[in-house]
């Protein structure tokens, strides 16, 4: 009888040894970045956790953080060389550890999106995800377009002449200041919490960014016009931590690089969508959009930008150029 319970308790424990396996076999995994529940990269972000979980057979889950809940973009990156963190979306932030990441946004270097996949999908966009798994530490996945940067301001812009003495918030990227004091502004970085106030006080008359945060910062209430410069047109990979890539099985990486490739073309049909909806919102608030003579401000900036770049980044620069 003795024998007989042991036995039973001893089947019952291994039973219960094997659901506890099997629920600690699920790895929980973080995604942090900077945009907001509404924005493209949240909705697409959702849609790879959601991939990834029905490709592993629920072994995967990732936790979605948007609003810089998980931590800032840079710090995000830093968690993911330790491995607290596991993905982010990322940019030309990059450039912080490897110069090859300011290749992402360079002035007038992509045409359209045309263009920018053929740059992507290239040799010049195998160098740069060669160059960031290897100095960053981070392993790009897939990328997402962003949205042509436009400028504004409370006067029309149509030529560079029109720049003159124009005060103007730029991001903290080197290569955007240079370009912007080329073509005859006085570019002033400056964080993009800050600009609202700025331009509302005239310590800057003008800014440039995407029409989707042209739209949910409200600028259409310190700013006229939208002039169509299409300065910057710019990709943004999101991005897993290679120290944690590593950890998994081979099936599961694979799963999660299809679920990368989903998330892309979800995200792209949600990019074209918005940034028609973004424009039509922005006129509907009283904002006026302006014709641009965008050949004369690539001239006029093309030098100075060649020049910043130096001797290391400016063949791909001119590769990019010279795509077809």
């Amino acid at each position: 009888m003795f024998a007989h319970l042991k036995s039973a308790i001893l089947a019952g424990a291994m039973t219960a040894a094997l659901f506890a396996g099997t629920a600690d076999a699920k790895t929980v995994m973080k995604l942090g970045h900077l945009a907001n529940e509404q924005n493209s990269w949240h909705l697409a972000s959702l849609k790879f956790a959601e991939e990834v979980k029905k490709r592993t057979n629920g072994e995967i889950e990732i936790q979605v953080f948007p609003n810089d809940t998980l931590g800032k973009e840079v710090d995000l990156i830093k968690g993911m060389q330790f491995g607290t963190v596991d993905f982010t979306i990322s940019g030309e932030s990059m450039q912080n550890w490897t110069p090859y990441a300011s290749l992402l946004a360079v002035p007038y270097a992509i045409r359209d999106l045309d263009h920018l996949q053929k740059v992507v999908d290239g040799p010049v966009g195998q160098k740069i995800s060669e160059e960031i798994q290897k100095s960053v530490r981070v392993i790009p996945l897939t990328y997402f377009a962003r949205g042509p940067r436009e400028l504004t301001s409370n006067r029309p812009i149509k030529s560079p002449a029109d720049l003159q003495g124009l005060k103007m918030r730029v991001s903290n990227v080197p290569l955007h200041v240079v370009f912007w004091n080329a073509v005859g502004a006085k570019a002033t970085p400056m964080a993009f919490s800050e600009v609202f106030t700025g331009l509302q006080s005239h310590v800057i008359d003008a800014q440039e960014n995407p029409l989707a945060l042209i739209r949910s910062a409200s600028f259409n209430e310190v700013q006229k016009y939208v002039n169509l410069t299409d300065h910057v047109r710019s990709w943004i990979y999101l991005v897993v931590s290679e120290r944690n890539f590593n950890k998994l099985t081979k099936e599961q990486q694979e799963a999660i690089r299809e679920s990368a490739k989903i998330a892309q073309t979800y995200e792209r049909e949600l990019f074209t969508k918005t940034d028609a909806e973004d424009r039509a919102a922005l006129e509907k608030a009283g904002m006026e959009f302006v014709t641009v003579d965008k050949e004369a401000f690539a001239k006029a900036g093309q030098e100075a930008v060649s020049k910043a770049l130096g001797d290391q980044l400016r063949p791909l620069y001119e590769q990019i150029l010279s795509t077809k």
